[in-house]
């Protein structure tokens, strides 16, 4: 018995038997106890002993020895939408990750999925009426973007903790890396390598009770380098850039979105009314500031909270008061809208206690980078769900020298050294282009060579220089106020007009100064009037009395439907970025264009031409100093070059030009939306074309500056095929890449056919044997120089192109009047007479050229 019952014990198998036999007996075994009590949920003081806490909007915990941080998320804020902003703070210029570059703008919300929380942006692009029962669609068809999912690691009564590490340390929220576009070899342009999370730290965690602050430091490394970048890149294999992640409460506030209008620039949010009918189903809300009236009954009030712009303590102490004069400006146009004193300006003592990353502070702020690209820039980050602004910055690159910038942001598409990066990262809204670059740089520098160049004192350039800057500053924070470019207001004041300043004090050089103007230089100097414009001109004005005057509840649509009604005033035009010339072939409104000035850009163009011919006599004399390398006076020469350049692409854009207006209907404008340009005007700029670009004598004032334009030898600098001026292929570039690439665009030339239907007069045929008798007829009984030879070659090959049957992208009426134009020219170069082996040479390439094209015709 004893042995039997040790067998039990020691036999778990025979006891589950035994169990069994004894249920067939019908004795039923007790059934296993059951915790019927819930678990408690780890909580999260363990987790976070050796963290320190960050209060505000998100409670954070950083870890106080390893630096990792932990987001704790409350229950409450689950489902809720938050608006994010990215911004560099420090990084490669050429990468656009310099300072105060503002980045991607997003909603985003944190949604529980059982153990973990999930992190997805929010899709603002559309809009349902809710009392439309395809409303009940909303969201069908728009995938969900979920960029991070985070295991909890902790939970208490109130929230849940998570790690923050793969939503800071990485590129989940702001894919911070450009990237090439497929068949641009690695090689072209200094990139980043690959992210390092392990390199990468936190520079500054701060939480503040409507928004959370993230600063990082990314590390990214790349061993083999394939460029190595300029000189502000210390290490091409190890780079860190400092991103600051900007986590923002969306607004709860009175604030109302205001309706985009065609008719006046706002940066705005596209939203798509998607249970409209209509051809036009936009309900696009303009970019502003949430201004409120103290007295909401008076004509006249301050604001309940002014915008308040702070001049960083690093902005150079003799430029203070014209910055804060400048921004003091635009209270003129606020006083239409209703707002006295809607603009206040502050200098950031030495000793502030506040960061100026903070994006509760607007900064205006003064950086020395070791490779500027950008000059000045003005951007601001807005709740995308309603267009209100929320904060802004404006930063002004110091240029060694000069303190000169030379562009701002606005121009999409940015090219390095010709190569495209695209930037996933950007909101469009920011990203840059380089076209801009050296444009009001040039402008300045053009302006104080021929100043300096023709003996004026010193107070005058002084005064050029203020008046630049007081133009910068304005144009930099009408973006911050949300107006975008209008590159039209240039054209407000007539040739006669532009240097009184009885007018120009009144109503400003230009109707806005957010214009890329060229700087007006009189070519009879004792009629100088202002440089540049520095004042809110009409256009400013009546903008900020659309964006800003406050409405009573429904009489908003009926008051602004009265105040954009006057966009058909001449000194309220508008064109912006999309609607400019400056790219060949792009757009159709010449008078939507940088670099020119006056309602005749033609004549403006051809005073500036006599004015840079008479300069470059002055430039050998006036830069050869004692002391210093000839590094000046090329530049200066470069300067003036650069004034060719833009007058000659103004000029160029009139040809196959159509004109715009952009009223409705109902405001009887007595103009058709689009009118060809007459045919005199057209005529008229190929005239100034032929006399001063395509001419033999076209560049004859420069060659007593060639022998000087050498550049300063720093250790092994020269180029590796000489350091002499290349100035054929220089001045060439102003003859085709100003000029003849945008006449004879494959665009421009079905423009111009396109627009014989209602109303052109200018054929191609006619354009083109206009160009050939300015090419070509002045010479054809002499010798031909190098720069025609070029210029000659040029026009020919590009003939060639259009005829070639493999060339798709020309329409026939432009085939047909290239051929006939090369057929001109074989018969003109039979009677040619020339008396040196250079010509002869060059004529028989031509003729060699045309009978290739026409034996494959």
């Amino acid at each position: 018995m004893k042995k039997t019952l040790l067998l039990l014990i020691l036999s778990p198998g025979l006891l589950l038997t035994a169990a069994r036999a004894q249920d067939k007996k019908g004795a039923a075994a007790p059934p296993p106890a059951v915790d019927t009590t819930k678990k408690k949920p780890a909580g999260i003081t363990d987790k976070v002993k050796s963290s320190r806490k960050i209060d505000g909007l998100f409670t954070m915990y950083q870890d106080t020895a390893t630096g990792t941080l932990q987001l704790y998320v409350k229950k409450s804020q689950l489902g809720k939408e938050y608006i994010y902003q990215s911004f560099s703070l420090s990084g490669p210029n050429s990468l656009y990750l310099n300072q105060s570059m503002h980045r991607a703008t997003a909603v985003f919300k944190i949604e529980k999925a059982f153990d973990k929380l999930e992190f997805s942006g929010v899709n603002t692009r559309f809009w349902y009426d809710a009392n439309n029962p395809i409303s009940k669609t909303a969201g069908v068809d728009k995938p969900e973007a979920v960029f991070l999912v985070e295991k909890t690691v902790a939970e208490d009564a109130d929230g849940y903790l998570i790690s923050a590490d793969g939503l800071f340390i990485s590129e989940k929220l702001d894919p911070v890396k450009p990237l090439l576009p497929p068949g641009i070899p690695p090689t072209a342009i200094f990139n980043l390598g690959n992210l390092n999370p392990a390199k990468s730290r936190y520079s500054n965690v701060r939480s503040f009770p409507h928004n959370s602050d993230i600063i990082v430091d990314l590390a990214y490394d790349n061993p083999a380098p394939y460029n190595n970048g300029t000189n502000d890149i210390t290490d091409a294999r190890y780079v860190r850039v400092r991103m600051q992640h900007s986590l923002i409460e969306m607004p709860q506030n009175d604030f109302h979105p205001r309706r985009d209008d065609p008719r006046v620039g706002y940066f705005s949010e596209q939203i798509t009314d998607q249970t409209s009918i209509s051809p036009v189903p936009y309900k696009d809300i303009i970019h502003r500031w949430y201004l409120k009236k103290k007295d909401p009954n008076a004509a006249l009030s301050e604001p309940v909270e002014p915008i308040v712009y702070w001049i960083e303590n690093t902005t150079p102490v003799e430029y203070r008061q014209t910055i804060i004069d400048a921004g003091l400006k635009w209270n003129e146009a606020f006083e239409k809208a209703g707002f006295r004193n809607a603009i206040q300006m502050k200098i950031m003592p030495d000793d502030a206690d506040w960061d100026p990353a903070d994006i509760r502070y607007n900064v205006i702020r003064w950086v020395s980078s070791a490779q500027p690209v950008y000059g000045a820039i003005g951007p601001s980050f807005v709740n995308p769900k309603t267009g209100q602004i929320i904060g802004a910055d404006i930063t002004i690159e110091w240029f060694s020298g000069s303190a000169t910038p030379i562009y701002d942001e606005l121009f999409r598409g940015f090219s390095a050294n010709g190569n495209t990066l695209q930037f996933p990262g950007m909101n469009p809204q920011h990203e840059e282009n380089c076209t801009l670059a050296s444009e009001l740089k040039s402008q300045l520098l053009t302006g104080m060579t021929v100043l300096d160049a023709t003996g004026a004192s010193a107070n005058d350039i002084k005064e050029m220089h203020k008046q630049f800057l007081t133009y910068l500053i304005m144009h930099e924070m009408g973006h911050t106020l949300g107006l975008n470019h209008n590159m039209k207001a240039s054209q407000m004041l007539s040739p006669t007009e532009i240097n009184n300043t009885e007018i120009t004090h009144k109503l400003g050089l230009i109707g806005s100064v957010m214009d890329y103007p060229a700087i007006n230089i009189a070519l009879d100097r004792s009629k100088q009037g202002d440089y540049y414009t520095t004042k809110a001109g009409p256009y400013d004005l009546w903008a900020i009395e659309y964006g800003y005057t406050p409405f009573n509840e429904g009489e908003e649509a009926a008051g602004l439907k009265t105040i954009v009604a006057r966009s058909t005033d001449p000194q309220l035009v508008f064109g912006n970025d999309g609607d400019d010339m400056r790219s060949p072939g792009k757009a159709m409104d010449p008078r939507v264009n940088v670099n020119e000035l006056t309602s005749d850009a033609i004549g403006y163009a051809e005073d500036r031409f006599k004015l840079v011919n008479q300069t470059m006599g002055k430039l050998v004399q006036k830069y050869s100093k004692d002391g210093q390398s000839y590094a000046e006076l090329r530049s200066r020469y470069g300067t003036l070059l650069s004034q060719r350049y833009s007058m000659v692409a103004a000029v160029s854009r009139y040809i196959g030009g159509v004109q715009i207006d952009r009223s409705f209907p109902e405001q009887k404008s007595g103009v058709k939306p689009y009118t060809p340009v007459p045919l005199a005007t057209q005529k008229r700029a190929m005239e100034v074309l032929n006399k001063y670009v395509f001419a033999p004598d076209a560049f004859d004032a420069d060659a007593q500056v060639f022998a000087w334009l050498q550049p300063q030898r720093r250790g092994f600098n020269q180029n590796n095929s000489g350091d002499d001026f290349r100035a054929t292929s220089t001045l060439l570039s102003i003859q085709t890449d100003a000029a003849l690439s945008h006449i004879l665009h494959s665009a421009t030339l079905l423009r111009m056919t396109n627009s014989r239907l209602y109303g052109n007069q200018y054929s191609v045929a006619t354009m083109m044997g206009d160009l050939q008798k300015g090419i070509f007829s002045a010479d054809i009984a002499t010798n031909v120089n190098v720069y025609r030879q070029n210029l000659q070659t040029y026009f020919v090959r590009q003939l060639v192109s259009i005829v070639n049957p493999q060339n798709q992208g020309v329409d026939d009426v432009s085939k047909a009047a290239a051929l006939y134009t090369l057929k001109k020219i074989k018969t003109q170069l039979a009677t040619a007479v020339s008396t040196n082996d250079e010509t002869k040479a060059h004529r028989a390439n031509l003729l060699f050229m045309i009978d290739k094209a026409l034996e494959v015709k």
